[in-house]
């Protein structure tokens, strides 16, 4: 055969077999291979063909020379309609998004959900047992007046406990606009002409409730409450207070005992113990400090007695035909117990680690 017959038929040969390769070609992967084995710069087969130029006659040389570039463009038209038809079956596959198709065989992921804050699932505990107990939850406002905070509780004005530097009082307006000249020793006023400041006990509640209701009452009282104490384990600035109210006739400390008893046992399980210990709150009399034993460690756990007759006078009650019992435990202080929390400024860290624990 003629050198240039030999040169047309290597030519046919190398366009069939490429088109067949990237015909085959089903991803991008051997779509590649199969450019660089024949249109590779270095070591294709169109390369080597190219060879075969040099072995026709100089008067056939035109002609092979345009049949070389034919097949040369043929061959760059069949990869690039390789590469569309791979590039279109991909996008079908994995969607608009361009993410890959769901295995409708797999299982289902769990989706992470969140949960309530460990103190929040203290509340909703503590207004459940309360409510077995018949004490209906009453709530009231955060911001307070005087009258409510110290003067109807038996809270004199010369007590310690109304000092600025042991309350939250607001500023006025002016200290807040930042001309101190007018507003730096002067606070915001309620009602009734006295300071208004963040309450300090969630008593104010049971004041308001009394003011509205006649006996008898039974509630309690669930809230954060605000005092300037320096944090450590047992202290926080801001805490949640549960207090309870009970307003009835011939009302004792007996009753006052047994239902801090169910409570704790309904509450922490087991065999709980309740200590009272002799102290003094105002709005109480007598009053007593609060201790739970549980797993054999005692623990104090908040502040209880009889209301004072001060108390109920101020409200409009008559302390010779009434009397009651009121109690007031830290929230903080009965989670910590209950999950063996040390410190309950782990409580307002935000860490994940470890409020996901509950």
């Amino acid at each position: 055969m003629a050198p240039l017959a030999e040169f047309f038929a290597e030519l046919a040969g190398l366009l069939a077999d490429a088109e067949n390769v990237f015909a085959a070609a089903t991803d991008a992967t051997a779509l590649e291979a199969a450019r660089i084995e024949f249109l590779g710069a270095k070591s294709g087969r169109l390369k080597d063909a190219q060879k075969g130029l040099g072995q026709v006659a100089k008067e056939d040389k035109p002609g092979a020379g345009k049949r070389f570039n034919e097949v040369k463009q043929a061959l760059d038209t069949a990869f690039a309609a390789a590469q569309e038809r791979i590039a279109d079956s991909g996008a079908a596959a994995t969607g608009p998004t361009g993410a890959a198709p769901a295995d409708l065989t797999l299982p289902g992921k769990r989706v992470r959900l969140g949960h309530l804050h460990p103190i929040t699932q203290t509340i909703d505990d503590l207004k459940e047992i309360m409510g077995r107990l018949g004490f209906t939850a009453a709530g009231g406002p955060e911001i307070e007046d005087e009258w409510h905070n110290f003067q109807a509780l038996n809270i004199p004005a010369a007590h310690p406990a109304r000092d600025p530097l042991e309350n939250f009082y607001l500023a006025t307006a002016e200290v807040v606009t930042g001309d101190l000249s007018k507003g730096a020793n002067r606070n915001l006023h309620g009602p009734a002409g006295g300071a208004l400041l963040l309450r300090s006990q969630t008593s104010t509640v049971q004041i308001r409730v009394m003011e509205k209701t006649r006996p008898p009452v039974r509630i309690i009282s669930l809230g954060r409450v605000y005092r300037p104490d320096t944090a450590d384990a047992t202290h926080y600035p801001m805490f949640h207070q549960i207090e309870g109210l009970l307003i009835d006739r011939h009302v004792t400390m007996a009753d006052l005992k047994s239902v801090l008893r169910l409570f704790a046992r309904s509450y922490f399980g087991g065999d709980v113990h309740i200590r009272f210990r002799p102290s003094f709150f105002p709005f109480t009399e007598p009053s007593v400090e609060v201790d739970m034993a549980w797993n054999d460690n005692w623990i104090e756990m908040g502040g209880a007695g009889m209301v004072d007759p001060n108390v109920l006078a101020s409200v409009g009650y008559d302390p010779d035909e009434v009397s009651g019992f009121a109690f007031g435990l830290g929230v903080e202080r009965v989670c910590a117990r209950r999950h063996n929390v040390t410190d309950i400024r782990e409580f307002y860290k935000n860490d994940v680690r470890f409020l996901e624990q509950f």
